[in-house]
């Protein structure tokens, strides 16, 4: 029993002073509670994949009034901005310019063309930007092609024979990009408030000397790292509920899977983070390269390579496996599936068990940077 006590009163007294000293150091701790709701609202309002109000120049050669309605398609698109020009050639000036993204240009014969069974429009669009010129293409022919079907209701012309392709979109039916980007924030805050901040802890007290004077008392290496676990859990706690709250409420994502499977895999995650930025601390012993390399070892492999910006399916093998050795891309992946597609158990088992072997194994790691011996 005493021995439990002796533990339970170390503990204690090491994670108040770790608290004050947190308490104390304002730049952390506005980072930690700050810098969050910051990334938030950087990446959920600037970083989007949606097209909207996209310039498009249009060359109208054919004047007939069914080329006309043809057009009047493209104003009706809340993706497409179409401009009237009179030629080619000012079409051609605006797209060199940056003006426009696209140029639509109707022939002269395209009303005979089309009557013919065969009228064609020539879209030219701005392949700079790969991402936009993709999503031109699909609007603008979803523009044309509603246009066309309605002008032949109206002319009375059945489309007898015809295939009619009835899309539904699942998990994502608004077609919007926030969805897809929000929750993958929660990873990278995750990631940026555990390792980052912790992988300075260790390295300072070495570098003060303060380790050290740990070294001659009862204190053991296991209470050390609970100590300095516990109160950037309560932060790393803080900013999931900001994040939550913010995906919720500010940006209309839906949570279809089990809000508190959300919250325990967070704190995982959170968990996983922490140990990862001591780990590192006590490795370098030095505050400089601990951050640098936490840097390198967490945020930016959550932010490149986790899946949190392009589907990793569509990488290099070498890099989908450098990837699946990441925890943020099994957190990543959980946290997605949880928030638009639901609670699936097989992903959700799967994600939470590599999460608890990771805490388990830097756990073991950090521990043994803390042995009580001096070099």
């Amino acid at each position: 029993m005493s021995g439990r006590s002796g533990f339970h009163t170390r503990l204690i007294a090491l994670t108040r002073k770790e608290t004050r000293q947190l308490l104390r150091d304002r730049s952390n701790l506005l980072v930690g509670l700050l810098l969050p709701f910051a990334l938030i609202l950087l990446f959920g309002y600037g970083l989007s994949f949606d097209v909207e109000n996209a310039p498009v120049a249009v060359v109208l050669e054919d004047r007939s009034p069914g080329a006309r309605d043809i057009v009047a398609g493209l104003d009706g698109s809340p993706y497409l901005a179409p401009v009237m020009v009179a030629s080619m050639a000012d079409a051609e000036a605006l797209m060199r310019a940056r003006k426009v993204d696209g140029i639509v240009r109707l022939p002269v014969d395209f009303s005979a063309a089309r009557a013919a069974g065969d009228g064609r429009v020539q879209l030219i669009v701005n392949g700079a930007d790969s991402t936009t010129a993709t999503a031109i293409e699909g609007y603008v022919n979803g523009a044309l092609q509603t246009a066309s079907l309605h002008a032949a209701d109206r002319a009375g012309v059945g489309a007898r024979g015809g295939v009619t392709l009835v899309q539904r979109t699942w998990f994502n039916e608004a077609g919007n990009s926030r969805w897809y980007l929000v929750p993958g924030l929660l990873v990278l805050v995750m990631t940026l408030i555990g390792a980052f901040l912790t992988s300075l802890l260790i390295a300072r007290e070495w570098e003060r000397g303060t380790l050290e004077s740990l070294f001659v008392t009862p204190v053991r290496p296991t209470e050390i790292v609970l100590s300095k676990l516990a109160p950037y859990a309560v932060i790393g706690a803080i900013d999931v509920v900001i994040c939550l709250i913010c995906a919720r409420f500010m940006f209309d994502v839906p949570i279809r899977g089990s809000l508190l499977l959300i919250i325990f895999a967070s704190l995982l995650y959170l968990i996983v983070s922490l140990l990862l930025g001591l780990f590192i601390s006590g490795a370098t012993r030095n505050q400089f390269a601990a951050s640098q390399m936490a840097l390198l070892a967490s945020f930016m492999p959550a932010m490149m390579l986790s899946g949190f910006v392009f589907d990793l399916r569509n990488v290099p093998l070498a890099i989908q496996i450098i990837a699946q050795a990441l925890p943020a891309t099994h957190f990543m992946q959980l946290v997605k599936t949880l928030f638009l597609a639901g609670t699936i158990w097989p992903i959700v088992i799967k994600s939470c068990a590599i999460l608890a072997a990771y805490a388990v194994l830097l756990a073991v790691l950090t521990r043994r940077t803390l042995a009580k011996r001096l070099d």
